[in-house]
């Protein structure tokens, strides 16, 4: 809307109503009818007016400061991906820098400047690795286990005390019709606590000579695929059977179970059973875990219409759905047999693994030196017990 125009629109319906006014004031007369009618019209068009270019006026200044608004975001979004661009170019010379130090390290050329550049410091159990290096290592091992993925972590040293709710038919909480003026008489469930420390343990690999005195191999790359496969596999293994005295994991900590009429079968009413064992809440996000030998008795297993309970299901990473879940096999896992847990089945949130994310290597150039190979050691802190018995249940073999 044109301001001047509305300007001049307004000066002129005033000096109609001045001219007006003076002509009463020369005759020294009231009002006629009509000179108050044109005067109360004149009034309400200069007030329409006024409040036209008062908000004109006000729409202008909302947009000024919009289109600085603008201006400043978009000199913000500037300078943010600036810094951005900034940080990501910075991760990737420190990335660069750590992969370097640790090739020169795992070579025995490592200098000085380098060591501190890094931060390759010493710890109890040899060098701590850099943080680089020590993450893509944990991802690898997440990446081969989900069961660790998919457990809930806690990345902390020393003991952790975890609590968790326990519900129980003499305590949980219930709801239920009541009279007024009546007190409730409510249960609460118990809260109780599960410890987890950190037990060290170690792995070990070599590497030839040969390979790690070429320049064109990838060498941090395959120290990395190394330790992340064994660190997996032993994981794993105590994440499902445990240790005595050790890591509980899976085997010490479910509570929730269904046995096998049969010690050398397994049947469709035995998986259907133990789906079923827990509860419909905790369900979205469970898996089955079985060992391959005990997929492929389970692939021949059928319904009571002939439908085959395994199917192939190329959208989820497992590539097969048991009742609507996916299947993770599991070398670690026990074969059927007597009196063996065969399957687990449940939300693996329900398991609670403790880490230490810091790596500590150690490279033992000397010991391996008549076999043309490099020892190297890597240590960590580990533990792991059930943290919600309700969301995993296990079926066992009869005996």
């Amino acid at each position: 809307m044109n301001l001047k125009t509305l300007t001049e629109q307004k000066t002129e319906k005033q000096t109609e109503m001045e001219n007006l006014l003076n002509k009463i004031e020369e005759e020294k007369r009231a009002f006629t009818e009509e000179e108050n009618a044109l005067f109360d019209e004149l009034e309400k068009e200069i007030s329409a007016l006024s409040d036209t270019i008062s908000k004109v006026n006000k729409g202008r200044e909302l947009s000024e400061v919009k289109e600085d608004e603008k201006e400043s975001e978009s000199t913000e979004d500037s300078k943010e991906d600036e810094k951005e661009e900034g940080e990501e170019k910075v991760d990737k010379e420190t990335e660069r820098a750590e992969e370097r130090a640790f090739a020169n390290y795992i070579r025995g050329v490592l200098t000085a400047e380098e060591r501190a550049d890094v931060n390759l410091t010493v710890g109890e159990n040899g060098d701590i690795i850099p943080t680089t290096i020590a993450k893509k290592i944990i991802k690898q091992v997440y990446d081969i286990s989900p069961i660790l993925e998919k457990s809930t972590k806690y990345n902390v040293k020393g003991k952790l005390e975890i609590p968790y709710y326990s519900e129980d038919n003499d305590s949980k909480i219930a709801m239920a019709y009541h009279d007024e003026f009546k007190d409730l008489e409510s249960n609460i469930g118990k809260f109780k606590t599960i410890e987890l420390t950190g037990f060290l343990a170690g792995t070990f690999c070599k590497l030839s000579r040969s390979l790690i005195n070429n320049t064109d191999y990838n060498l941090v790359q395959e120290v990395i695929n190394l330790m992340a496969e064994t660190i997996a596999v032993w994981t794993e293994n105590e994440l499902i059977n445990g240790t005595a005295d050790k890591i509980s994991g899976l085997a010490n900590g479910v509570t929730q179970s269904v046995s096998t009429a049969s010690a050398t079968a397994i049947t469709s009413d035995d998986v259907v059973k133990l789906r079923r064992s827990v509860k419909q809440r905790f369900q979205k996000n469970a898996i089955w875990i079985m060992n391959p030998t005990t997929l492929t008795a389970i692939s021949l297993l059928k319904d009571d219409n002939g439908r085959y309970l395994l199917q192939d299901d190329i959208n989820n990473d497992f590539g097969y759905t048991l009742l609507g879940k996916p299947v993770y096999e599991s070398d670690n896992m026990p074969e059927i047999g007597s009196g063996n847990t065969i399957i687990y089945f449940g939300d693996m949130s329900g398991l609670a693994t403790k880490s230490v994310e810091e790596l500590e290597i150690e490279v033992l150039r000397e010991k391996f030196a008549t076999q043309h190979a490099v020892g190297i050691v890597a240590w960590t802190e580990f533990d792991a017990k059930v943290e919600d018995a309700q969301k995993i249940s296990k079926l066992v073999c009869g005996e």
